[in-house]
C-alpha cells in the first residue's frame, strides 16, 4: 500500500472529526448537553471514528520509517489519550449523593437521558456531619462550600471533609463538592469512580507534555532549526517610531457640585461594592462609567458625581447624565446622545414602559435590548436615592462575623441600638451640614466615618498595601491610555516598516515602556483582588496583551534582528488585545473569584493558554502581511513558522493542565464542554501547519499563510463564540 492511499483517507477523517466536533456544540446549545454527549460524543461511530484515526495514523507513520523518537512519542501519547478515554467510557461511573440530616445514604443518581435517572449502590454508607457555607470576610460572597461527612464501612467509620478543589478519595471512589440545600441543612456530593481510565490517561498527559517540550530544545528538530536559518537571515528593515501627545480640556462645572476636597475625602471611606470592601472611588468611577459613559462628567470628578447625586438628586435629575447609544431609541423617543433622568418621564408615564414590558415577552431585539439597558441604569439611580448601594458602616459581632450596612436598611435585632442610630442619622446629618455651607464639618464627619470603619471592620477590611494599590489604579485609565497609543503606533509602525533606512530603536524602547505599564496596571489588579489577574473576560484580554508584548521583547533580545516588523506587531495585536478588553461585553469590574476557580492549577492553566493565543495571533499577522508583500512572504513564513512553535506547546500543555483541573475540580478530566472541544479544534487544526514534510502545499508560503489566516478563527470562537454565544461551564461572559 502507498503512502498516498493511507494518507488521503487519514485526511478525511482527520476533517471529519473537527466538522463533527465543531457541529456538536452549536447543536448542544439547541438540543442540550445531555443530547450530544450521548447522540454523538458518547455514540459507537463517533469512537470509531477516532480509532480509525489512530489506526490509520500509525500506519502511516510505519510506512513513512520514521525514526525520531520524539516524534513517536508524540503520537505514540495521543494513541494512549485515546485508549484512557475509551477505558473511562467503558468502566468509569460518575453520580450523585444527596445527604441530609443524619440519615445515611449509599444510592448514587445517575442522569442516563433527559428525562430518566437511574441509582447505583455504594459498597458502603454515607452520612453528613456538617455543611457551611464560607464567606469572603464582610460580603455575602462565598469563599468556599465545605461538606463534612462519615463513611461508615461495616463496623469502620471514617470521617471525611470535602470543599472546592479538596476532594475525598475512599476505596479508589472520589468525592467532590457539587451543590447544596438553599437552607444549608444539605449537601450534594459527585461520587466518581475511574479506575483504569485515568492512569492511562495520565500516562498519555505525561509523555504528551515531554514530547511537546522536545519540540523546543531537540537541537536536531525543526524549531531549533528555523531558529538558526532566522539567525543567518537579514531580511527585514528598521523604521523610525513617532510619539503622538494628547491633551483634553475640561468643560466648565455646573450648578450642584460637592467641593472636590469633600467628595476626594468621602471617595476614600471604605464600601461594599460587588462583594468587595473597597474605596467608594471605586464605585464611584463604575457609576459614572456606567451612566454616564467616562470617567468624570463636565470637569467632576467620579467622587463628585456620586456624592452630588446623594445629596442634590432633584437637580441632577436635570442633568444630561444618562448616555444612549442606541441611534433607533434616540429617533423614537426624540432623545439626545445624553438624557436626564426627567427626559424618560412625560406627562406622567415612563416613555420605556411599553417596550420593557414587550421586551419581557420576548421581544428581544437590538431596540428593545437598548430599552432595557437604560432601564438598568435608571435603577441604578433610583436605588441611589434609596441609599441601597452605600453599605459604608461595618459591624463586627461577638461571634466575629462582620457585617457592612446602608444608612436605611433593615437592620438585625442583634445590631446595637447605638449603631442603628449612628447609621441612619449620619447622612441626614452630613445634608444638613452642606445646606449650611460647613464644608468643613462635613470633612470632619467624614473623617469620623473612616475612623469607625477601621475600628469595626475587622478582617474584612483591605490591607493597606491592597488599598494604595486601589487607589493608584483607579488614578488613570492605563489600560483606555495604552490601546490608543498601542495602535496607533502599530499602524505607523506597519506603515514604516518598508522603509529600511529607518531606525526602530526609538519604537523598541518605547515598546519597552508600554510592556512595564501593563506589567504595573496587571500587578495592580493581582494586588488589589488578591488572585492572578485572570479571571474574567477583561483580564485575559489584558493578559494576552501582555503575553505578547513579552514574546516579542524575548524575540528582540534573542534575535537582535528582524524586530522592527515584530515591534509593529507587538503594538498592533497588544492594541487589538487591550480595545477588545473596552467592549461593552467585557467587565472591567474587580470580585471575588467564585471558589471552584480559586485554584493554581487553573492559574497556570488559563496562563499557557492565554501565552498560546498570543503568540498565534503573531502567526496570523505574519499570515496578513505575507499575503500583502509577496517578497515578504518567505520571511514571514519563517518568522511565523518559529512563533507556532512554542504556540503548539503552550496550547498542548494549556489543554492538558485544563484537564488535570477539571477532574480535581469536577471529577472529569474531559468532559466535552464546547470550551473544551473548540480548544482540542483550534489544536487539531495548527497541528496540520506541523506536517509539512507529509502536505508539501504547506512549504509555499501562499499556502502557508492562509491556513494561519484560517486557523486563527478557530481561536476567535474559542475564546469570544464559546463565551457569548454557546453554552457551557466556559461561558463567563
Amino acid at each position: 500500500m502507498n503512502l498516498s492511499r493511507i494518507r488521503k483517507p487519514l485526511e478525511i477523517i482527520y476533517v471529519l472529526l473537527i466538522v463533527v466536533m465543531a457541529a456538536a456544540t452549536v447543536i448542544e446549545n439547541v438540543k442540550g448537553t445531555l443530547f450530544v454527549r450521548q447522540s454523538i460524543y458518547g455514540s459507537w461511530w463517533f469512537m470509531a471514528l477516532w480509532a480509525l484515526l489512530a489506526v490509520l495514523a500509525i500506519a502511516y507513520i510505519l510506512k513513512r520509517h520514521v525514526h525520531r523518537w520524539n516524534i513517536l512519542l508524540l503520537h505514540a501519547a495521543m494513541v494512549v489519550m485515546l485508549l484512557g478515554a475509551l477505558l473511562t467510557h467503558l468502566t468509569a461511573y460518575q453520580g450523585i449523593v444527596h445527604l441530609r440530616g443524619d440519615q445515611p445514604s449509599n444510592e448514587v443518581e445517575q442522569m442516563t437521558s433527559m428525562t430518566e435517572t437511574t441509582r447505583r449502590t455504594l459498597p458502603f454508607y454515607v452520612r453528613l456531619d456538617r455543611f457551611e457555607k464560607l464567606n469572603h470576610a464582610g460580603t455575602d460572597a462565598a469563599a468556599d462550600y465545605v461538606t463534612r461527612f462519615v463513611i461508615m464501612d461495616g463496623p469502620r467509620s471514617v470521617h471525611a471533609q470535602v470543599s472546592m478543589n479538596k476532594i475525598y478519595h475512599y476505596r479508589g471512589i472520589r468525592f467532590y463538592q457539587a451543590s447544596y440545600d438553599t437552607d444549608n441543612q444539605g449537601s450534594y456530593l459527585s461520587v466518581n469512580s475511574d479506575p483504569w481510565g485515568i492512569p492511562v490517561t495520565y500516562t498519555g498527559y505525561a509523555l504528551f507534555f515531554v514530547a511537546l517540550l522536545w519540540l523546543l530544545v531537540d537541537p536536531k528538530g525543526t524549531f531549533r532549526s528555523l531558529c538558526r536559518e532566522l539567525a543567518a537571515s537579514d531580511s527585514f528593515g528598521n523604521a523610525l517610531g513617532i510619539i503622538l501627545l494628547l491633551s483634553l480640556s475640561l468643560p466648565a462645572k455646573a450648578q450642584t457640585t460637592i467641593p472636590e476636597k469633600t467628595a476626594d475625602r468621602f471617595g476614600h471611606l471604605l464600601i461594599n461594592y460587588n462583594e468587595r470592601i473597597c474605596p467608594v472611588q471605586t464605585f464611584a468611577l463604575d457609576f459614572t462609567q456606567k451612566l454616564y459613559g467616562r470617567r468624570s462628567y463636565e470637569g467632576r470628578s467620579a467622587e463628585q458625581v456620586l456624592f452630588s447625586w446623594i445629596f442634590y438628586p432633584q437637580e441632577w435629575n436635570n442633568e444630561p447624565f444618562i448616555r444612549v447609544k442606541n441611534k433607533v431609541m434616540r429617533r423614537q423617543f426624540g432623545l439626545p446622545d445624553h438624557a436626564s433622568v426627567n427626559a424618560f418621564f412625560r406627562n406622567g408615564s415612563y416613555i420605556l414602559g411599553p417596550a420593557l414590558v414587550e421586551y419581557g415577552q420576548g421581544n428581544n431585539d437590538t431596540f428593545h435590548k437598548a430599552c432595557a439597558d437604560i432601564d438598568g441604569k435608571l435603577a441604578l439611580v433610583m436605588q441611589l436615592r434609596q441609599g441601597d448601594p452605600l453599605s459604608l458602616f461595618p459591624y463586627t459581632f461577638h461571634d466575629g462575623t462582620t457585617q457592612w450596612f446602608s444608612p436605611f436598611e433593615k437592620y438585625p435585632k442583634r445590631l446595637p441600638r447605638r449603631e442603628i442610630l449612628f447609621f441612619r442619622n449620619v447622612f441626614p446629618l452630613i445634608y444638613g451640614q452642606l445646606l449650611q455651607g460647613n464644608n468643613g464639618t462635613v470633612d470632619e464627619i467624614l473623617m469620623k466615618i473612616g475612623e469607625y470603619q477601621q475600628k469595626e471592620g475587622g478582617k474584612s477590611l483591605p490591607s493597606r498595601l491592597a488599598y494604595r494599590a486601589e487607589i493608584i489604579y483607579n488614578a488613570c485609565p492605563l489600560a483606555t491610555v495604552l490601546f490608543v497609543v498601542n495602535l496607533t503606533l502599530g499602524i505607523l509602525g506597519i506603515i514604516l516598516v518598508f522603509w529600511s533606512r529607518f531606525s526602530f530603536l526609538p519604537l523598541k524602547i518605547l515598546l519597552g515602556l508600554s510592556f512595564a505599564a501593563l506589567t504595573f496596571l496587571l500587578a495592580l489588579r493581582w494586588i488589589i483582588t488578591g488572585n492572578i489577574p485572570m479571571g474574567n473576560g477583561y483580564e485575559t484580554m489584558l493578559s494576552v496583551a501582555w503575553m505578547t508584548q513579552l514574546a516579542t521583547l524575548i524575540y528582540i533580545i534573542c534575535t537582535r534582528k528582524g524586530s522592527g516588523l515584530m515591534t509593529a506587531f507587538a503594538f498592533l495585536l497588544s492594541g487589538f488585545f487591550l480595545l477588545v478588553s473596552h467592549l461593552s461585553m467585557m467587565d472591567p469590574a474587580m470580585g471575588p473569584l467564585v471558589p471552584v476557580l480559586n485554584s493554581p492549577l487553573l492559574s497556570i492553566h488559563v496562563s499557557f493558554m492565554m501565552m498560546s493565543y498570543a503568540l498565534l495571533a503573531l502567526t496570523f499577522l505574519c499570515g496578513v502581511m505575507g499575503l500583502l508583500s509577496k517578497r515578504r512572504a518567505g520571511p514571514l513564513q519563517l518568522l511565523s513558522r518559529i512563533f507556532l512553535y512554542p504556540a503548539i506547546v503552550t496550547l498542548g500543555i494549556g489543554i492538558f493542565l485544563g484537564a488535570v483541573w477539571a477532574n480535581v475540580s469536577w471529577g472529569n478530566y474531559w468532559s466535552w464542554d464546547p470550551k473544551e472541544t473548540w480548544a482540542l479544534i483550534t489544536f487539531m487544526i495548527y497541528a496540520v501547519a506541523l506536517h509539512t514534510q507529509s502536505l508539501p502545499w504547506l512549504k509555499l508560503p501562499h499556502h502557508y499563510h492562509l491556513l494561519m489566516i484560517f486557523a486563527f478563527l478557530s481561536i476567535v470562537m474559542t475564546y469570544f463564540g464559546v463565551n457569548y454565544f454557546l453554552s457551557g461551564m466556559h461561558s463567563y461572559a
